[in-house]
């Protein structure tokens, strides 16, 4: 079986949802590639890196913190003022803006050793590539991912967990 990666983020998510649905997935290891490993606001503490290191522990699957595929501030300021002018917030963004695509293509992506990430990955039944916006096309591991499909064959599986009173 080729390489399958899965990509999930915070936003709309309990602490629980978010567990629950790498438990029903199947993720075996988590790979964050936030820049701050925090996030804003008490309903997402339970998201903080060493609150969801324990949780992720507890519930047996492992976590790697990959700073070399998280943007920087500048190409974050870049997207920040993209959402500003559509008049989206970071929480609502719906897509990437085209120069945030591009700044972080050619300087992150074009910069990672991604035959070595594949491999990393592959280690795994499961990886999933972990950021904040819920949506994978409003966050840029949809850019990692979508790189891995294109030059590794991975198979990418968008997780979302059931968002508080929606059907699954």
């Amino acid at each position: 079986m080729g390489l399958r990666v899965a990509t999930i983020g915070v936003y709309g998510a309990s602490g629980d949802e978010f567990l629950a649905e790498l438990e029903r997935a199947g993720v075996d290891h988590l790979v964050d590639v936030r820049q701050r490993r925090g996030v804003r606001g008490a309903e997402y503490a339970w998201a903080n890196a060493k609150r969801l290191q324990a949780a992720l522990a507890e519930a047996r699957i492992g976590y790697e913190h990959r700073l070399d595929l998280a943007p920087t501030t500048e190409l974050r300021r870049l997207q920040y003022a993209a959402d500003a002018e559509a008049g989206e917030g970071k929480r609502s963004r719906s897509v990437l803006a085209p120069g945030y695509v591009r700044g972080y293509t050619e300087e992150i992506l074009d910069a990672a050793d991604e035959a070595e990430l594949a491999e990393d990955l592959g280690r795994h039944s499961l990886p999933a590539l972990f950021c904040v916006e819920r949506d994978p096309e409003a966050c840029h591991r949809s850019l990692i991912a979508a790189r891995l499909a294109a030059r590794h064959g991975a198979e990418i599986v968008d997780l979302r967990p059931a968002l508080p009173n929606s059907p699954r």
